[in-house]
């Protein structure tokens, strides 16, 4: 099979598309034809080489979705010809988090894309419980939305979602819009979206939300606003965001921050307005609900159209070009593309 493989991050030809042996499944797990991969953040830093866990070699790719093609021999429920999402999360099950039902802060972290092979390959072979049947009639592009979707889910289910609040999302780009589907079908009164990337302002307008700037003061709300959210993890956007929560309100961090960087606010402040800080990270019982919303129209969103580009394995030197300048919206690698 072919993939595309990381052998020495962050130094220039690391990475290439290369001839494979096809996985074989262990027994229990299944062996997936990938026909969609987004492209993600995470990715990013796993070509830098700023993920600790990540080993290398190693096929990136988690936000994975395609056929089943092969079955380990204790698989009992899932089929050959079955259309599925795949969880990349694999909590131990063993440590403390995982005990308390938690398992997205896993202590003994493992991840499909990450710590094993992934997406941005012909086949992969996953574990049977990562795998969700994807509904009849879901289109290829939702599809790939799955796991980015999920993410979100989980960030919403960390907010207080009280109906008739005024929301503000740092960040116009997929999972900034992700979000801001999910808290207006949550019942938000409003939702303000902020980015300095004018085409993707000019994108949000389309994609439903009240208003797009390219700065808060733009947006003329006083006293603030009830819940404002974080997806760019920049630390000049935190800093101004946290400034923008009202008395009593919540403020999200969903947006993946560099870990070597700090923000500063005022303690006063979250004290004295009882201002929630609030942090959401990866998936936590959010696959399945996912799938269902964008089955059943994520609200009425036109969520296809968050994707726009798909690249092969041989454009993927393009797509992380095009993601790293801020070009476009969600890019899928298709590895069966030519």
């Amino acid at each position: 099979m072919r993939a595309l493989v990381v052998t020495a991050p962050g130094n220039p030809g690391s990475t290439a598309v290369t001839e494979l042996p096809d996985p074989r499944p262990e027994p229990d797990e299944v062996v997936v034809r990938v026909t969609s991969c987004g492209l993600c953040g995470t990715d990013m830093h796993l070509l830098g080489g700023e993920l600790p866990a990540a080993a290398y070699p190693l096929v990136p790719g988690h936000e994975l979705t395609g056929e089943i093609v092969a079955v380990g021999a204790a698989v009992t429920g899932r089929a050959v010809g079955e259309r599925v999402a795949v969880d990349p999360n694999m909590p131990c099950g063993a440590c403390h988090y995982c005990r308390i039902g938690r398992g997205n802060l896993c202590e003994d972290y493992a991840a499909i894309g990450v710590t094993r092979a992934g997406g941005f390959a012909e086949l992969v072979a996953v574990p049977e419980r990562c795998c969700y049947v994807l509904p009849d009639g879901l289109s290829e592009a939702a599809a790939g939305l799955v796991e980015p979707l999920s993410c979100a889910v989980h960030g919403l289910n960390r907010l207080p979602r009280r109906p008739g609040e005024h929301y503000l999302i740092y960040g116009a780009g997929t999972m900034g819009l992700m979000m801001a589907a999910l808290v207006r079908t949550a019942g938000a009164a409003s939702v303000s979206v902020v980015d300095l990337n004018e085409d993707r302002l000019a994108f949000a307008r389309t994609f439903g939300v009240d208003a797009a700037a390219t700065g808060a003061d733009q947006l003329r709300r006083t006293p603030g606003f009830e819940v404002v959210i974080d997806a760019t993890g920049a630390v000049a956007a935190i800093e101004d965001g946290l400034g923008r929560v009202r008395r009593g309100g919540t403020f999200l961090q969903f947006g993946v921050a560099d870990p070597a960087r700090s923000a500063s606010f005022s303690p006063y402040r979250v004290y004295h307005h009882e201002i929630d800080i609030i942090g959401s990270m990866a998936v936590h019982n959010s696959f399945q609900p996912a799938i269902d919303l964008l089955a059943a129209g994520l609200g009425g969103f036109a969520v296809d159209s968050l994707v726009s580009d798909v690249y092969g394995l041989d454009g993927f030197d393009e797509a992380v070009a095009r993601f790293r300048a801020g070009t476009g919206r969600k890019i899928h690698i298709a590895p069966q593309k030519g």
